[in-house]
């Protein structure tokens, strides 16, 4: 038994002991260079890989190269995502994903792309609809060639504040008298929901670039309905102003680092052409204060402390900073209109604040003059503007303006004593400056070429003459009721108004000719019955 134990077994262990060394020699051949071939062939640099996922906000522990802020950084396989170096903290970069992309999750791999967000610049965006990123939203082909990075801004230190102050006509009879547009200032539509300002800011486009032929435009929309962007869009393709027009978007089913980076991209689509072409830019944003809101929500998915109101803590200066970039230089001028939407209604809120600080004039839109019915719903004495001196506008324009807020001011303080005494117990004086207020009121609406389709109405023009001629004549008691209807010609391209005038003017013919037959009849009465009673003193 003992002999044929010990041959059977010590075979098997020296089988097992050569084939170990056979299977286990190719072996630390195998992975000898894994990924470091492929790595560098390929132009992209590793950062790290993903940490983790929270919202919009997506942390990337750093193993590699340390990218730039503001830089993009994609996913592998994934060429199409991208995710925007917000700020670093520790050996970690916080990042935005900025299309909200649901294909990331933790640990995939991050690398750099070299590249920041950029938009395209230059004659060839002429006409086109983009969104924040460069995108065409218009079916249009895409423009590669001459972009710029919308974070970096140009021309802000050749700002100088000498320029000639030239005054622009908007035709609308309330901005040119209470807000005067001048070329190369800002001015803001500040208002609640509801009360009209996407359409007076419509109105005014239509209107400035039909006065000034061949003036360039710039549309930024941010985070409002996209209906309204589809309306504006049709409505200068068929105005034919399309043409001098780019427009950027990102509307309020956007995520809010798109909404966020629509201004900035818009801004630096103004700069190419006000530095490079030297000129003149009407800009217009829909509205501001989205933009704010953006920014706020994008500190709240970034975990960041909020400021008073709940604001982004970083909001302000992010506001200046964009502000400023839309400023005049001496090779060109930026002309801003800004849309403000005030929360609630309330004016005094932070972020309303510090936008109208940063405006040459603030017209603000009031609800209780739109439940009135009237058009634009301008609240004549909240509104205000640096711009109101006789050096700009004129000695005879700055005393109307002050009589008309004096008037406007004394209208306020009447309307509690009317409502409980009624206006027959008022003063002459008084109730002709009551009488006056109202037609002031009346006065300064107007219908808009814009809403021409579905009012029935055609739009006005009003120069500034005409304005100031049909308020000093209010202010005097000189005029009809009848003379606050006529209206100039349209200029070219405005809806013409002379058929509503013609009408009025043979409105007061009719009438005489009403009041005349009976005086007529009453003179051929009296003849008649002169007649037999000199005939009876003849007789007699």
């Amino acid at each position: 038994m003992d002999k044929s134990k010990t041959p059977v077994a010590v075979p098997i262990k020296i089988a097992v002991a050569e084939a170990a060394p056979a299977v286990a020699a190719p072996q630390p051949a195998a992975p000898a260079a894994p990924v470091k071939p492929a790595y560098i062939k390929d132009p992209k640099q590793l950062v790290g890989i993903i940490h983790s996922l929270r919202g919009l906000t997506v942390e990337v522990d750093i193993t590699g190269v340390r990218p730039d802020e503001r830089e993009l950084l994609i996913i592998d396989d994934y060429p199409d995502v991208f995710l925007e170096v917000s700020f670093f903290r520790a050996n970690r970069a916080v990042c935005i994903n900025l299309a909200n992309s649901q294909m990331l999750r933790c640990g995939q791999a991050v690398s750099r792309s070299q590249k920041k967000v950029s938009v395209p610049v230059g004659p060839a965006t002429m006409g086109r609809v983009f969104n924040a990123l460069g995108e065409p939203l218009d079916d249009g082909p895409g423009i590669t060639e001459n972009r710029r990075v919308i974070s970096e801004a140009s021309g802000i230190k050749t700002y100088r504040d000498k320029q000639s102050l030239e005054l622009l006509e908007t035709g609308l009879k309330v901005i040119d008298f209470l807000t005067p547009f001048v070329k190369g200032r800002k001015i803001g539509i500040v208002g609640g929901a509801g009360v009209g300002k996407t359409v007076l800011t419509m109105e005014m486009i239509h209107n400035v670039t039909q006065s000034t032929k061949g003036a360039l435009s710039i549309y930024c929309g941010v985070g409002e309905r996209i209906r309204e962007g589809n309306e504006l869009y049709v409505t200068l393709k068929e105005s034919d102003v399309l043409k001098n027009t780019v427009m950027f978007f990102g509307q309020m089913d956007a995520t809010p680092a798109i909404r966020s980076m629509v201004g900035p991209a818009a801004a630096t689509a103004a700069e190419y052409f006000r530095d490079e072409e030297g000129k003149d830019i009407l800009f217009f944003v829909d509205n501001i204060y989205r933009h704010i809101q953006a920014l706020t929500e994008l500190s709240t998915n970034l975990g960041l402390i909020p400021s008073e109101g709940g604001y982004s803590p970083t909001v302000y200066s992010e506001l200046r900073r964009l502000q400023d970039r839309l400023s005049s230089t001496d090779k060109g001028s930026i002309t801003s209109v800004q849309a403000v939407y005030i929360p609630a209604d309330d004016l005094s809120d932070p972020a309303v604040v510090a936008i109208s600080q940063q405006l040459d004039s603030v017209l603000v839109l009031s609800r209780a003059v739109a439940e009135q019915g009237i058009r634009p719903a301008v609240d004549l004495l909240k509104t205000t503007s640096s711009l109101l001196t006789p050096q700009i506008v004129g000695q005879r324009h700055y005393d109307l303006v002050g009589k008309v807020q004096a008037i406007m001011q004394k209208y306020d303080s009447l309307k509690n004593i009317i409502a409980i005494v009624g206006e027959n117990e008022l003063s002459p004086a008084d109730r002709k400056d009551y009488q006056s207020a109202k037609k002031l009121i009346e006065f300064f609406s107007q219908d808009f070429s814009v809403a021409e389709k579905f009012s029935g109405k055609p739009g006005q023009f009003f120069t500034r003459d005409q304005t100031l001629d049909g308020i000093e004549a209010i202010l005097n008691d000189t005029a009809p009721p009848e003379d606050k209807d006529k209206k100039e010609e349209a200029k070219p391209g405005t809806t013409s108004p002379t058929a509503p005038v013609a009408a009025t003017s043979e409105k007061p013919a009719e009438k005489t000719d009403a009041k005349a037959a009976p005086a007529a009849e009453t003179k051929t009465a009296d003849a008649k019955e002169t007649k037999p009673a000199e005939a009876a003193v003849k007789a007699a």
